[in-house]
């Protein structure tokens, strides 16, 4: 029986791998950290919309975390190998975090759609109490959606290879090592991971789509936030929906890395560092510290 497993991860130099990872994982704390920092700083960001934002940064963080240390950890001390249960720990916090991600998305997503659509009924639909209820329930769904598809993963018998396609423990490279006919978990993943991925990515685009047909305006910036949402949920929904048979070998860590790693890198310049708010917000408490 298998007591733990190997992650095989990526393939070529590991100094110039550990180089680049290291690199985008400070630049993506860093980033999304700076938007917690200017957020708490800056009474005049206290909108509903800085709220999610400053909240989906944090999750940002958290969610690359769940990851890169340990890919990091491998890369330099040429150890590849996870506990059985540090396996099930880190699938559960990156489903986690990653099913949390899909609703925040679409509540942000629905937070611009009244902004922009039902302006002088902004303040009152978007309560700070609802804003609250969006970010709980969005970590309900994770969670939920996490400990469903962790449980019946590793319920299952591994009696095989204990080698991991993949740079993390996700659920599909790791159903491939169970000696017993999974398709019972190929039908969970498909009816739950379908209600979070497609259920979120569904509300998403109507709201981007109702801003963009009532403020044709609007489309400049939204193309942005669309570039981001798109990378995220496309290949999220490649990964969890596409026939295990036409994956080619180590094809699910690069597509994995789309939305694990690149995802949250691009974000906070996607959604606040392009922001003149939010840079003037920073240059503000950046040239306030320099003065004391």
């Amino acid at each position: 029986m298998v007591t733990g497993f190997v992650l095989l991860g990526f393939s070529g130099n590991k100094l110039s791998l550990f180089s680049i990872f290291l690199c985008t994982y400070i630049i993506t704390v860093g980033g999304n950290l700076s938007i917690i920092i200017t957020y708490n700083l800056s009474p005049n960001l206290h909108t509903p919309m800085y709220f999610f934002l400053a909240n989906f940064s944090l999750l940002e963080i958290l969610y690359v975390s769940s990851t890169v240390p340990k890919m990091l950890s491998s890369l330099l001390s040429d150890c590849k190998v996870i506990s059985f249960i540090g396996c099930a720990v880190q699938m559960y916090c990156v489903l986690l975090f990653g099913g949390t991600e899909c609703y925040m998305l679409a509540a942000m997503a629905y937070d611009r759609y009244n902004a922009i659509c039902h302006p002088l009924m902004y303040t009152l639909i978007m309560k700070e109490i609802v804003c609250i209820r969006h970010i709980v329930g969005s970590y309900v769904i994770g969670a939920a959606n996490a400990l469903i598809h962790t449980v019946f993963t590793f319920s299952l018998p591994f009696c095989g290879s204990n080698e991991i396609d993949h740079f993390f423990c996700d659920v599909p490279p790791v159903l491939e090592l169970s000696c017993q006919d999974i398709w019972v978990n190929e039908l969970v993943i498909f009816l739950v991971a379908g209600c979070v991925i497609i259920g979120s990515f569904i509300v998403t685009m109507i709201s981007y789509v109702e801003i963009i047909s009532s403020k044709k305006k609007t489309f400049a910036t939204c193309s942005s936030h669309l570039i981001s949402v798109t990378i995220f949920y496309g290949s999220a929904i490649f990964m969890y929906f596409r026939p295990k048979s036409s994956y080619r070998i180590g094809q699910k860590s690069l597509v994995s890395l789309m939305y694990t790693v690149i995802a949250p890198l691009l974000n906070p310049f996607i959604y606040s560092l392009r922001n003149k708010e939010v840079k003037l917000n920073i240059k503000n408490i950046f040239f306030r510290r320099i003065k004391f």
